[in-house]
């Protein structure tokens, strides 16, 4: 068990390593561009939230984005309207690492890591060394999911680790173990990562991971939360609509889980309990941005009530 635990750990510190490289790499290489189309694109909600969902599945990472539009809105470039439809973009754009993870190419890592070693060798440029990067960390991030899934394959004749994990079969105490899980590990992405490895190995069912997945929302939120501090109320306010965005999705989820449970099935014949977890990632956070962007309105308004100061006569 020791050595499980060792190889487990040492996989997901690969994945988070891989995963906040990747997106300072990319930030880099993007430079002023990433700002430059945030905020250009965001004329209206529409154009805001597809801003959101293309700049985080090229930055790999909602949080980031997410931070990037605290900050701009704390800086007065964007307006918290603005900011909302980003939010709701950013939490799109995150299930195509979901995909990505859901297919099986971990064990062809090493290409990745071959290639893109060989290019920072050869590297005379800036731009051929941020490829070189960029490959080199997504086969770390890849090689982290297959050490993890390599490591966590004992685990399934243990009767104590799989007496757990059928816990999850009931949907709030498998989104309170995918929240705290992300709130501990900081990415959901990991969380969704392990998810995915756990229902590929039949530790897992899609029950059980879509709860846990539903628990990540969740746990995601704090490190965009303590962006807020120390910023103007308008900062506050997109990090509080991010949380209550979540909170209302995931509450949601919980309570029509029998019905979502049942669509994800019926829309994943015929396809591997990985992929319709991944699947079900993403048709949560695509369904829930499509019913919330309507109320946007009133989200704004609640919020400019809560926490904007009335006039002074």
């Amino acid at each position: 068990m020791y050595e499980i635990v060792l190889a487990i750990l040492a996989g997901l510190v690969l994945f988070l390593f891989a995963v906040h490289s990747l997106s300072e790499v990319i930030q880099a290489a993007m430079g002023e561009n990433a700002k430059a189309w945030i905020l250009k694109f965001t004329s209206n909600t529409i154009f805001s939230v597809l801003t959101g969902t293309i700049v985080t599945m090229l930055l790999d990472s909602s949080s980031a984005v997410i931070i990037i539009t605290i900050v701009f809105v704390n800086a007065k470039l964007l307006t918290f309207r603005q900011a909302m439809g980003i939010v709701l973009g950013a939490n799109i754009g995150t299930t195509f690492s979901s995909q990505i993870i859901a297919m099986d190419i971990g064990k062809y890592s090493p290409v990745l890591l071959l290639i893109g070693f060989i290019l920072l060798l050869a590297a005379k440029s800036e731009k051929v060394n941020n490829t070189g990067k960029v490959i080199l960390y997504f086969g770390v991030l890849f090689f982290g999911l297959f050490t993890m899934e390599k490591a966590v394959e004992p685990l399934r004749d243990s009767p104590q680790f799989m007496l757990w994990l059928q816990k999850t079969e009931n949907p709030y105490i498998g989104a309170l173990i995918g929240a705290l899980v992300t709130l501990v590990i900081q990415s959901s992405s990991a969380t969704v990562g392990m998810t995915i490895i756990l229902a590929k190995k039949g530790m897992l069912s899609l029950a059980g991971s879509i709860a846990v997945m539903l628990g990540a929302e969740l746990g995601t939120c704090s490190d965009t939360l303590l962006a807020t501090i120390k910023s103007n109320r308008e900062a506050v306010k997109t990090g509080m609509f991010h949380l209550a965005f979540n909170l209302v999705s995931i509450i949601t989820g919980l309570l029509l889980f029998g019905p979502f449970l049942n669509l994800v099935k019926q829309l994943s014949v015929g396809v591997s309990i990985e992929r319709a977890v991944a699947n079900s990632h993403m048709l949560f956070n695509i369904g829930g941005v499509l019913i919330f962007v309507w109320f946007l309105p009133f989200f704004e308004k609640a919020l400019n009530r809560m926490f904007d100061k009335p006039t002074q006569y």
